[in-house]
């Protein structure tokens, strides 16, 4: 529901990259190059970060009709520091930010409605009135039968407390159809770092059809109501991890939509196809820096699947 420019920190050197660092923009652009079409929604500055951000979208073939403007509030920044190993972590520009500005009147039902799948990232429920925007967003998505795809994304200095952060974060829960977690949101949200007994935790209080769990280079745990189990990930050369968990959703969407399958009928086989798919996306995403510019194509995909498979 949000975006705003990311500025990548590498051993003391600042430089501009033209990428979203919002995790749902980062979705759309990763289903983009998987030639899947696409549209956002959401609102960032009348500025020069926000216009740039639009003609990133725009580059990607994202539908940015809905990409509305403030011309009260400046485009959210975001810095990410990257160390040794392509690790990151992140803070914030956002006082406030346009980004939670976004209010319900501006969420278009039709655009919703058209959708095959709508995916929400958790801090556009950090404020208000972007909290109720995107409240309305999935009553809309609920009323039309659209799969409802959620990335916690646990970002604490956004937040006014942990508590509240874990409030919002499991409604959320009450929404989705599908949901990606990290181990630290995992265990955030249950207590529990054994990620079959947590994701059983939300599974059995919320009813999600389907959980992933990343797992980093070990790749990642899956769950729905009738099967559970783990798939390695790949190995390779790790430069920046930024945006290898919105990758993995990327692809993770994508083979769900091929499958034309209910999510609560997948099966083993079925998982293996998409986790395989999906961590191969996440894998050759932190291969470069930055994000955006390092989500694979699909040729570059099927390359490497045919190679790692045999």
């Amino acid at each position: 529901m949000i975006s705003h420019l990311q500025v990548i920190l590498n051993k003391e050197i600042a430089y501009l990259k033209q990428t979203l660092a919002r995790a749902p923009a980062n979705v759309l652009v990763a289903l983009s190059r998987l030639n899947m079409k696409t549209a956002f929604i959401g609102k960032v500055g009348n500025d020069q970060f926000g216009h740039m951000l639009k003609s990133v979208l725009q580059g990607q073939n994202i539908d940015t009709s809905h990409l509305l403007f403030s011309e009260k509030v400046n485009t959210t920044l975001a810095f990410v520091h990257l160390d040794e190993q392509g690790d990151r972590s992140f803070s914030f520009y956002r006082n406030p930010g346009a980004d939670i500005m976004l209010e319900k009147n501006e969420i278009s039902e039709e655009k919703i409605k058209q959708s095959r799948i709508f995916h929400f990232g958790s801090l556009s429920l950090t404020n208000e009135p972007s909290a109720t925007a995107t409240y309305t967003a999935l009553e809309f998505a609920k009323k039309h039968k659209v799969l409802i795809s959620y990335d916690p994304n646990l970002r604490t200095p956004l937040w006014r407390s942990i508590d509240e952060a874990k409030q919002q974060i499991k409604k959320g829960f009450e929404y989705a159809d599908l949901v990606k977690l990290s181990e630290e949101e995992l265990e955030f949200l249950t207590g529990q770092h054994d990620v079959t007994k947590g994701t059983h935790i939300l599974q059995e209080k919320y009813g999600t059809s389907v959980i992933f769990v990343t797992l980093g280079p070990n790749g990642c745990f899956y769950r729905n109501k009738n099967v559970y189990g783990r798939k390695n990930g790949f190995q390779v050369n790790v430069v920046d991890t930024t945006g290898a968990g919105d990758a993995f959703v990327g692809g993770a969407l994508y083979k769900i939509l091929t499958l034309k399958k209910p999510v609560n009928l997948l099966e083993h086989t079925d998982f293996e196809d998409i986790v395989t798919f999906a961590n191969a996306m996440g894998a050759l995403t932190t291969e470069g820096k930055g994000g955006i510019p390092s989500f694979p194509s699909m040729e570059r995909l099927v390359d490497f699947l045919k190679k790692n498979n045999s």
